[in-house]
C-alpha cells in the first residue's frame, strides 16, 4: 500500500491555531478537499494526534449539536505505515457531565473505496444518511459522536476495505484525536458500527487494550457485522445469477489487493470483471451496484475459471472477526431477512466469539433487512450502552 508518511517535524505553515480545553493546539485546516491532504510538516507525533481541524457544515453535520468538527488525524495501518485519516466530531448541546461527555465512536457501513465515498466528503449525505436519525438519538442521550472515514477513504492511499487492523485503528484513533480537539470528552467509550462498520467495531474492541489503553471501552454494539469472508469468497464461485453482490466482491478484492499486493488479485479476475475493476477506485457502491456495472455480472463470472483462490481465502480469513479475543461486553444485532450479511454467518460468529470467552449478547429481529437493522436495534443498543457505562 503506497501512502505518504507524515513528517514528524514541527509545522511551519501559516495556519490558525485553535486551543482546546486540554491546552493542546490544533491547526485550522484548509477549506474544500485540500483538507484531506496532510501537510508536509505536522506536529502530530503519534497515532491519534490531530493534524488539523475545522468547523463542519453541510449534510455530514449531525443535529442537534453544540458543535460539528471535521478532523484530520494520524493513524497507522496494518503494515505499520503512518496514515492521515479524516473523520467528524459532534458534541451534544448542554453542559458536559462530570468527567466529560461519554463517546460513541461510530464505524460506518460500506460506501465504496474511492475518495469521494468518504462520508465526510459526501455533499448530499446519501451514503450514510440512513443512520443519521439513530446517531441523533445518541446525541440526545448525551453522547459525543465521532465518526471515522477509515484509512485511505477520502485521504491519500487505497482504503483497506475489511482489513481489520486498518479499520479498527481508525475507529480508536479518532477518539484520541477528538479528546485533544475538545477537552470536554470522557475516556468512557462505546464502540458501534453497521455492516463493514460492525466488522470494524469488533476489531476495534479487540485492539483497544493494546492500541489505546488509556480509553475505557464500556462495550461494543455491532449491527449485522461482516464475517466469515473466506467462506463467502468460496461461495461466490457457486452464484450464477447477476447480482449486486458482485460489486461487494469487487470491493473485497480491491481491499485485499491494497493490503497484500503479493496476492496478485487482478490475475484472478475474468476479462469482464477486469474491465470494470478500475471503477472501484472512482465510483461509490450505488454506482458499482448498477446493472450496467458489476451487478450485471454473476459472482461466479467475476473470477477466472480454475483460478487458485487459496491465498486470497487465507488472507480474508486472517481479517475475520470470529478469531478475535474481546474482553469487554459485546452486543450483536442481526435482522433475519438480511440478504447481505447472512444470519447464518452471524449465528456462527456469536458462537465463536463466545467460545473464545467473549461476553456476547445476541439480538435478532424478525423480518428485518440489512439496512433496517440499525433503526430496529438502536433502542437495544442504547440500553446496552447505558447499562455498561454504569458498571
Amino acid at each position: 500500500m503506497t501512502t505518504p508518511r507524515l513528517c514528524l517535524l514541527a509545522g511551519t505553515a501559516a495556519l490558525a491555531l485553535v486551543p482546546t480545553a486540554a491546552s493542546a493546539k490544533v491547526r485550522t485546516g484548509p477549506a474544500g478537499t485540500a483538507f484531506y491532504t496532510p501537510p508536509k510538516h505536522s506536529t502530530a507525533k503519534r497515532h491519534g494526534d490531530p493534524i488539523w481541524a475545522r468547523r463542519l457544515t453541510g449534510a455530514a453535520a449531525l443535529k442537534p449539536a453544540s458543535s460539528n468538527t471535521l478532523v484530520l488525524y494520524r493513524s497507522t495501518d496494518a503494515a505499520g505505515k503512518t496514515d492521515a485519516v479524516s473523520g467528524t466530531i459532534t458534541v451534544p448541546k448542554g453542559r458536559a457531565p462530570k468527567g466529560g461527555w461519554p463517546i460513541l465512536t461510530w464505524a460506518h457501513g460500506t460506501t465504496g473505496i474511492a475518495d469521494r465515498c468518504a462520508p465526510s466528503r459526501d455533499p448530499n449525505g446519501v451514503l450514510t444518511s440512513y443512520v443519521y436519525p439513530d446517531l441523533a438519538r445518541w446525541l440526545n442521550a448525551g453522547y459525543a459522536v465521532v465518526r471515522t472515514d477509515y484509512q485511505g477513504l477520502g485521504t491519500p492511499g487505497v482504503h483497506g476495505y475489511l482489513i481489520g487492523k486498518d479499520e479498527g485503528r481508525s475507529v480508536l484513533d479518532i477518539v484520541r484525536a477528538a479528546r485533544k480537539v475538545n477537552g470536554r470528552l470522557s475516556r468512557r467509550v462505546i464502540i458501534a458500527g453497521h455492516s463493514q462498520g460492525g466488522h470494524a467495531a469488533l476489531w476495534a474492541a479487540a485492539l483497544a487494550p493494546s492500541w489505546t489503553p488509556e480509553l475505557k471501552i464500556a462495550g461494543t454494539a455491532a449491527f449485522a457485522p461482516a464475517s466469515h469472508l473466506g467462506e463467502q469468497g468460496q461461495i461466490l464461485a457457486q452464484l450464477s445469477s447477476p447480482s449486486a453482490i458482485t460489486a461487494l466482491a469487487a470491493l473485497i478484492l480491491r481491499g485485499a489487493d491494497s493490503g497484500d499486493p503479493s496476492l496478485h488479485v487482478s490475475s484472478l479476475l475474468s476479462d469482464q470483471a477486469a474491465k470494470l475493476y478500475p471503477l472501484t477506485l472512482s465510483e461509490c457502491l450505488p454506482a458499482l451496484s448498477a446493472v450496467n456495472q458489476f451487478a450485471g455480472i454473476a459472482p461466479k463470472d467475476a473470477l477466472k475459471a480454475g483460478a487458485n483462490l487459496d491465498p486470497l481465502i487465507a488472507y480474508l480469513n486472517s481479517n475475520d472477526p470470529e478469531t478475535l479475543k474481546i474482553r469487554t461486553p459485546v452486543e450483536i444485532l442481526q435482522g433475519t431477512a438480511d440478504t447481505t450479511v447472512f444470519p447464518v454467518f452471524t449465528d456462527q460468529l456469536v458462537t465463536e466469539l463466545q467460545g473464545d470467552g467473549a461476553d456476547v449478547t445476541y439480538k435478532t429481529f424478525d423480518g428485518i433487512s440489512h439496512g433496517a437493522v440499525v433503526q430496529a436495534g438502536d433502542a437495544d443498543a442504547l440500553a446496552f450502552a447505558k447499562t455498561e457505562l454504569r458498571r
